[in-house]
């Protein structure tokens, strides 16, 4: 399978602390890789550098052949589009919110996508509700139909469902799964809950201290792991 990120001695450093600090790391285009870890491992700094918002302090970064830097054409950056935790919604109607990703790439035509996408999303009956007015849940499927609309190459996703509930959690995943198998869109999803990540992912890292610590499939990481922190972290204890 092709390589759609290719990440060689990449650090980034914060105030004399580094945070991220990987040797080598290939992302597969079309894939589902799950990003594990505690808290402070580096994850989301890593989505951060995935997704442009940030550059490596040292290292080398590619995406799709082409070096990540300030330079990395717009048609590049708008390949990727990003659904963190807490959603920033526009003050709008849910389908204003929904549109605006299109609008930003000049797209003036794409009314039955959008409304295809908010169905999907189970939004139909709130596509005119006020999206600052909406559950937690709700508003978090708002923020994935915004970033879904346009068909990204590749989809990040930093703790989507971190304090939803069941059915919640049940459609965005679904919904997640679909965009793959279908439009076989390059999924990476960071989350602490590793019965998620065995649920959802082709590929499994585990990042601790900035570092990966090993990176398998799925199954391999759960029943065959590498290193004795892998097979802690799987099971539920606390590593460091």
């Amino acid at each position: 399978m092709a390589k759609i990120y290719d990440l060689q001695n990449v650090k980034r450093v914060y105030e004399s602390r580094t945070v991220v600090d990987i040797d080598t790391l290939e992302i597969e285009d079309g894939e589902i890789l799950a990003i594990v870890g505690p808290s402070g491992a580096g994850k989301s700094t890593l989505l951060r550098l995935l997704n442009f918002l940030e550059y490596a302090d040292s290292g080398l970064i590619r995406y799709k052949g082409q070096e990540v830097n300030a330079q990395l054409p717009l048609d590049f950056r708008r390949q990727v589009t990003t659904v963190f935790q807490r959603p920033a919604l526009l003050q709008g109607s849910v389908e204003e919110n929904v549109v605006y990703g299109l609008r930003l790439r000049g797209k003036k035509n794409g009314k039955g996508e959008v409304l295809e996408v908010i169905t999907r999303m189970g939004l139909e009956k709130l596509r005119r509700a006020r999206a600052r007015t909406l559950s937690g849940g709700e508003a978090q499927r708002v923020a994935l139909a915004r970033a879904v609309v346009v068909r990204p190459a590749v989809l990040l996703l930093d703790e989507p469902t971190a304090n939803l509930d069941p059915y919640n959690i049940s459609l965005i995943e679904e919904v997640v799964r679909e965009i793959n198998r279908v439009q076989k869109t390059t999924i990476v999803l960071v989350t602490h809950n590793v019965f998620q990540a065995k649920r959802m992912a082709h590929r499994i890292a585990l990042m601790l201290s900035g570092k990966i610590v090993e990176l398998s499939r799925t199954q391999d990481f759960f029943d065959h792991p590498r290193d004795p922190r892998t097979r802690a972290f799987a099971n539920g204890e606390m590593i460091y």
